[in-house]
């Protein structure tokens, strides 16, 4: 049996969490909706989240994609026979990577997380606060022994950004380039 999806879109959950970095969910997520035709994503929100995201950004959440309650275990994500391939959290607070490292799922956050790394499909965290310390990196580590990729939100400057939107698009590409989704972008070389 195989776990490639019968519609041929990209099953992509977005967790976004209270963690400072509400541009790179904004990029991410416009990005995700200019290939809208190709990806199926489902959205869930930390308890925190809308309240960084509007102190950051100045402007309301929005998507047009469906965005799921942080307690609704309903949500289609929350099983494996869902069949979604990808979860992305970004940005990754540092509490929410700890209790999926520890499998606490206490949250549909958490619980996609751990049906993500059951079902050995791709979990991505953008994790962001700084510095780290060692509960931190072993939490890191653990996770990335269950299968996780750690994508910190580090930028590069090798394509010379010169708005705060061209940096932040040097991590989500990355994160884009993760989900095998073609991008118009800098390619070191080309």
């Amino acid at each position: 049996m195989t776990s490639e999806n019968p519609s041929k879109k990209k099953k992509i959950i977005l967790a976004i969490t209270g963690a400072s970095g509400s541009i790179y969910a904004q990029r991410l997520l416009q990005q995700l909706e200019q290939q809208k035709d190709l990806v199926e994503v489902g959205v869930v929100l930390s308890k925190n989240a809308p309240d960084v995201w509007n102190h950051e950004l100045g402007i309301p959440f929005s998507t047009i994609f469906p965005v799921y309650d942080r307690s609704d275990y309903r949500a289609p994500f929350a099983s494996g026979s869902a069949r979604y391939e990808h979860m992305v959290i970004a940005p990754c607070s540092m509490g929410t990577l700890g209790r999926i490292a520890h499998g606490i799922s206490d949250d549909l956050t958490s619980r996609a997380a751990d049906v993500i790394l059951k079902e050995r499909r791709q979990l991505l965290c953008m994790v962001r606060d700084t510095p780290f310390n060692l509960i931190h990196l072993e939490n890191m580590r653990s996770l990335t022994i269950a299968g996780a990729t750690m994508i910190p939100a580090i930028p590069s400057f090798y394509s010379r950004p010169t708005t705060i939107e061209e940096v932040v698009d040097t991590v989500v590409h990355r994160i884009l380039d993760q989900l095998g989704l073609e991008l118009q972008t800098y390619r070191w070389g080309e």
